[in-house]
């Protein structure tokens, strides 16, 4: 394994900074910042409060830092689906998803997918949220960890991620490429969703490869304006937040973008989420939205670049001691 690196930057390195709205990053900032208990964040989250100008409170106070191990940087997009859905089973909505097992022990690996969804073994225990028409559409909520279902009567319930069976998460667009169905630049979500379902039975198979499951919860504390909760427990705001591994960046902080590819973006970003496929320091999974426009987009999204960290200009100089 490589090691950690940092390495301090000056705002001016940061291509497109100056044209970015900070003002936009600042308010997601805003969002969770009295969350983070460190002092030197505790000051500043406090500061934020009297600011006017949000692009010279990020200069005035953060030093950017990049954070390597020696991996490529890799963006990857993901979304809040919005599903149809029934609150009791039906000819059509007869695709469970479960709140959280009581009987799920606490630690270790518990059942995998084929075995909840092949032989119900959670059926007739009460644990059923809501029902889904399309088990493509079930697999990917709980890729995304959260979403929103339209109830036949028009209203929306919310549901968040509680939990999971502990099995290790596999990529179903990697095991395509692997059996040779499509080349790595071919796969993207849509792909996976039409391939799963033009081959129900293997579409079905495939979708046990990955055997991690994934429990919600019903989430009533989210205004229907706000975006989804993230792994801070507050709501996230689209383009401006991202799923990043809390090993190498601090979730809460500042994190500048450079996304190469068609879609190139530089962007002042917030990490305000995790995921189980989000690991690395040069990684991060950007939330774009509500909805099939935002899924779409989303899956799409698979591009290298860079991503730099804003800490608190003392707390930066502390993991480059040397440059003092």
């Amino acid at each position: 394994m490589a090691e950690t690196t940092y390495t301090l930057l000056n705002f001016s390195d940061l291509n497109g900074w100056a044209e970015d709205d900070h003002s936009a990053a600042f308010t997601a900032f805003k969002e969770t910042c009295d969350l983070m208990s460190d002092p030197e964040w505790t000051t500043l989250c406090n500061l934020s409060n009297d600011v006017s100008d949000a692009r010279g409170f990020f200069e005035l106070f953060f030093k950017p830092v990049m954070v390597t191990d020696g991996e490529p940087m890799l963006f990857t997009g993901y979304f809040e689906p919005e599903l149809r859905g029934s609150l009791q089973r039906t000819a059509t909505f007869r695709y469970p998803i479960y709140r959280l097992p009581r009987a799920l022990p606490p630690t270790g690996p518990w059942l995998t997918r084929q075995e909840i969804e092949e032989n119900g073994a959670l059926a007739s225990q009460g644990l059923e949220i809501a029902w889904l028409a399309d088990p493509v559409d079930r697999f990917f909520l709980q890729v995304q960890g959260s979403g929103r279902i339209r109830l036949q009567d028009g209203s929306v319930i919310r549901v968040g991620y509680a939990g999971n069976n502990r099995r290790p998460y596999s990529s179903i667009g990697q095991e395509l490429i692997r059996r040779g169905i499509y080349s790595e630049h071919q796969v993207s979500a849509t792909v996976i969703r039409n391939w799963v379902r033009n081959n129900p039975d293997e579409g079905r198979a495939l979708l046990w490869t990955n055997e991690s499951y994934v429990f919600f919860r019903n989430v009533t504390e989210v205004p229907a304006e706000k975006g989804p909760l993230g792994a801070m427990n507050r709501s996230i705001s689209a383009m401006r937040s991202i799923a990043v591994d809390p090993a190498y960046t601090t979730l809460g902080a500042p994190v500048w973008i450079e996304r190469h590819g068609a879609n190139s973006m530089n962007r002042l970003m917030i990490a305000q989420d995790t995921g189980s496929a989000i690991k690395g320091a040069q990684r991060a999974d950007i939330f774009i939205g509500t909805g099939v426009e935002a899924g779409l987009e989303a899956g799409e999204i698979k591009d290298t670049g860079r991503m730099i960290m804003l800490l608190p200009i003392q707390m930066a100089y502390a993991l480059v001691p040397e440059v003092i």
